[in-house]
C-alpha cells in the first residue's frame, strides 16, 4: 500500500479548517470519486456527514509509485458544483 504524505502547509489548513487526517486517507484510499485536477493533480471526493448537513471533501493529491502526496483538503457544500455524474 502507498504512503500518505500531506504537505506541511496542507496539515496545517487541514487543522484550521477541523479536517481530520482520517478523513483525508479515507478519501485517499475509499474515494467516491476521483476526478482529473489542474497539472497532473487528481482530486478524491468523499462526501460527509457533519452536523446534520452533507458535505463534499475534496482532496487534492499527486501521486507517484510509492506515496500519495496531499496538496490541499477542504470542505464543500456546494457538492452539485464539483460531483461529477457518471456518463449513461
Amino acid at each position: 500500500m502507498k504512503r500518505i504524505e500531506i504537505i506541511p502547509i496542507a496539515e496545517k489548513k487541514s487543522k484550521r479548517r477541523e479536517i481530520k487526517r482520517e478523513w483525508i486517507e479515507e478519501a485517499i484510499t475509499n474515494p467516491m470519486q476521483v476526478v482529473e485536477g489542474y497539472g497532473n493533480r487528481k482530486v478524491a471526493h468523499k462526501k460527509l456527514l457533519l452536523g446534520g448537513k452533507e458535505y463534499l471533501l475534496r482532496v487534492i493529491y499527486e501521486e507517484t509509485e510509492e506515496v500519495y502526496i496531499i496538496v490541499t483538503a477542504y470542505l464543500t457544500s456546494q457538492i452539485d458544483r464539483y460531483w461529477k455524474e457518471e456518463n449513461k
